[in-house]
């Protein structure tokens, strides 16, 4: 600081709250405040520091109480999502299990590109206590806690371990924060004794400030090139992911599709950034997807791929592209995912990207016979979607029927939220999103316990919406405490618990590559030492009703309909439970995913799943 400027004694929690309730976001000429408030749980690491500071700050910085560390980061990322970036929560822990509790958060947003600050308890500065409880001590390194654990899954990480330390360490998180190439979880980690030091802070530190989030336009020349590229295609397709909707470039990614006739198949993260029922929608694409979208995939000879970042069910595991001659144009904010599969990289926001682009084609288009192909096949897959959703005279309904039932349950703005299972599969081939923001299905880490807190997370961002969190049953039984916080909040949600009997998907996976479904089912030990006895009925009604939701019932179509509308009108939180086929699973994706299987073996079953395995292997190649 100056030598005149004025100062403020705080404590280091009091600063921190006090600084990131005056932190605002610009976009595009619109100012929104970023922080909505934070999570907390406290421990003796934070309760009288930034717990502190919390309770005087409460008026003007929301606080909320949580029941998992995890869930509280997963909360903060299904908020993040629905702010589209543009705004975070903050979460705080004691030392020692409740801050690493949060590292799996923490992964998940940061693969998912989505802003959380995570504000962990840490051992003494000054050590003057000698070991704390719930240290972890390393005995080749006194500065090394457990929370350096989260410098493998956070963009940025610092820990304060004097007042000094603290406004620079507060600035560049907010730059990582509010970056759209950078941006994940940001890990501050404040020792004990740090939090409730007095310092005098500069009062510039806590005026309100601005982060403008720049629309960063690709260069001239890499634009050229990629439109030189794109004019040589005879059959391009367009794969849109995630950074499509981050960046508001739905719009743009239509006139686009429109004006050059090329198919758009869709990522997890990318399924609502085209509109469902356009006739260049291809749908899902890769291993989740449909071979309605794999199979012109297949053959095109330029991917142009936008806010993707190629993962393994994104490209079938490097099998997807078999034309021998395929090239990339690679719209993205990131280096690392603008450069992959050698494209032709175009490093600048999407929404510009796209337009200035389609400026440099002009009135180029494919073929006709190419636009009524792809037109053909989008037309399809969705006779084909309702072919699948359909109801027939089964006496239990299957997966699909009910994602039918419950998408026809939803209204044009309701948002669905699901992460790993089978049901992230069947909702991005089958779900027909009304609006961009409503579909949030975390894939990226593929983070079971995602469900319920991703819900929470959205329904607190925007309380306009209503919000259906679809959880399995194994899920429920890892994860499902969040739910009394969406009570506590008044958050009118509706958790549809699906019960397929076990991890089903993982079930299906393992019958395909020869495990015959090997600890994939809730059975009591039977014979021996297998798990092969009575099936394990968990009350799951029951458990949801203890945290204080209102919920149904439901195991035919008419019931579950009926359910849904009487939860949809409950004005708070409710539970729908359903039991689906277990084995009710409808046809492949036509895309392969590398999951290796054991090269020798004594079960048959394991050396047939070998020899198919060895058969696609055969295909993969990387596009260099």
């Amino acid at each position: 600081m100056t030598h005149n400027e004025s100062t403020v004694r705080l404590t280091v929690g009091q600063a921190v709250i006090r600084f990131l309730g005056a932190q605002y976001v610009e976009r595009d000429g619109v100012t929104e405040k970023f922080f909505g408030g934070a999570f907390g749980i406290f421990g003796h690491g934070n309760v009288a520091g930034i717990g502190q500071a919390m309770l005087q700050y409460q008026d003007e910085f929301p606080y909320y109480q949580g029941r998992n560390e995890q869930g509280m980061v997963h909360i903060a990322t299904g908020y993040a999502k629905m702010r589209n970036r543009l705004g975070a929560l903050a979460v705080s822990t004691s030392i020692g299990p409740g801050a690493t509790n949060m590292v799996t958060g923490a992964g998940t947003a940061t693969v998912n590109h989505l802003p959380v600050l995570l504000l962990p308890a840490d051992v003494f500065a000054t050590r003057s206590t000698g070991a704390v409880l719930q240290q972890q001590e390393m005995p080749y390194a006194a500065d090394i806690t457990a929370n350096d654990a989260f410098r493998a899954v956070s963009r940025f990480f610092d820990r304060i371990w004097r007042p000094e330390q603290l406004a620079p360490s507060l600035l560049e998180a907010m730059r990582v924060l509010t970056s759209p190439a950078d941006t994940g979880a940001v890990t501050i980690a404040l020792p004990q004794d740090v939090q409730a030091e007095a310092y005098d802070f500069p009062a510039s530190l806590f005026r309100d400030r601005v982060w403008h989030i720049a629309r960063n336009r690709a260069d001239r020349a890499a634009l050229r090139r990629a439109a030189e590229l794109i004019r040589g295609a005879s059959k391009p397709i367009i794969i849109a992911g995630g950074g499509v909707i981050y960046s508001d470039a739905t719009d743009a990614l239509v006139r686009f599709a429109e004006s050059t006739g090329i198919g758009v198949g869709v990522t997890q993260a990318g399924k609502a950034s085209f509109p469902h029922t356009h006739e260049l929608a291809l749908g899902a694409l890769g291993a989740s997807g449909s071979v309605y979208a794999n199979a012109p995939a297949g053959e095109a000879d330029v991917v142009i791929g936008i806010g993707t970042r190629y993962t393994d069910f994104t490209t079938a595991s490097n099998t997807l592209f078999r034309n021998p001659d395929v090239a990339f144009v690679n719209i993205n904010v990131a280096e690392i995912d603008a450069f992959k599969e050698a494209a032709t990289p175009l490093l600048g926001d999407a929404r510009e990207t796209l337009d200035e682009l389609l400026e440099l084609l002009g009135d180029w288009s494919v073929a006709p016979e190419v636009r009524a192909a792809t037109t053909e096949s989008a037309s399809a897959w969705r006779s084909e979607i309702d072919r699948i959703i359909e109801l027939d005279d089964s006496p239990t309904l299957s997966q699909a029927q009910m994602l039918g039932i419950l998408n026809d349950a939803a209204g044009e703005r309701d948002v669905v939220v699901n992460a790993a299972g089978s049901m992230p599969g069947d909702l991005h081939r089958l779900w027909r999103p009304g609006s961009t923001k409503g579909y949030d299905i975390e894939y990226g880490n593929s983070c079971m316990g995602y469900e319920i807190p991703g819900a929470i997370g959205n329904g607190l961002a925007d309380r306009t919406r209503h919000v259906f969190g679809l959880i399995g049953d194994g899920t429920f039984l890892m994860l499902s405490q969040e739910i009394m916080t969406a009570v506590q909040e008044h958050l009118k949600i509706t958790f549809v618990v699906v019960d397929n009997s076990g991890y089903g998907s993982i079930a299906a996976l393992s019958e395909t590559r020869g495990s015959q479904e090997f600890g994939t089912r809730f059975r009591e030990r039977g014979e021996g030492l297998r798990h092969d006895g009575a099936r394990i009925d968990v009350d799951f009604p029951a458990n949801a009703a203890s945290y204080g939701a209102k919920v149904w019932t439901a195991d035919t179509a008419d019931t579950f309909r009926a359910a849904l509308e009487e939860a949809k009108a409950y004005d708070g939180t409710s539970v729908v439970y359903v039991r689906v086929d277990a084995q009710g699973r409808f046809g492949g994706s036509g895309a392969w995913w590398d999951v290796p299987v054991s090269e020798v073996s004594e079960l048959e079953s394991t050396q047939r799943a070998r020899a198919e395995y060895d058969e696609e292997k055969a295909n993969q190649h990387l596009y260099l």
